[in-house]
């Protein structure tokens, strides 16, 4: 089976057609609820029913797609930020193990997903199977979102 990166990956890699770049920093958009926020990271809250906690920490500072491209301060910034939310989505959901995925394949912009795992898995002792999202995965309950990502930001204030 062969496939190809899509046409316009070179833009995507370059920052020319980076989606996280061109999004906005909003409180809340189509995909979550952002939770946590400094001057360069943000971390959103995942609509998606892709797992409960699921949740996302995005580079916000200038254009990168792999870690070892952000400057010392940067890196200790952004990791700083990642290990920070992780600690609260484990002391709020109680996982058995946090997953930290920093991929990059479908959006070449820094970003992790952290991923809680628990004892009703899909993939127990293995990688979460995370596939890129849609728009069309079926949505975390409204008021069940809202209420953990409040209760997420008390926890990160």
């Amino acid at each position: 089976m062969t496939s190809e990166w899509p046409g316009n990956w070179t833009d995507r890699i370059n920052g020319e057609a980076c989606d996280m770049c061109q999004s906005k920093r909003l409180d809340e958009d189509t995909y979550g609820i952002r939770i946590f926020e400094t001057a360069d990271v943000d971390a959103v809250l995942q609509r998606a029913d892709i797992q409960r906690g699921y949740t996302l920490v995005i580079w916000r500072g200038r254009h990168v797609v792999e870690p070892f491209e952000l400057t010392e301060p940067e890196a200790q910034s952004y990791w700083k930020a990642t290990l920070t939310v992780a600690k609260a989505l484990a002391t709020f959901y109680r996982p058995l193990k946090m997953n930290y995925e920093t991929l990059g394949n479908t959006v070449p912009h820094l970003h992790t997903h952290l991923l809680p795992r628990f004892v009703e898995d899909p993939a127990p002792g293995r990688p979460f199977p995370l596939l890129p999202q849609s728009g069309d995965e079926a949505r975390i309950d409204p008021a069940r979102l809202a209420s953990d990502a409040t209760a997420l930001r008390v926890l990160l204030a």
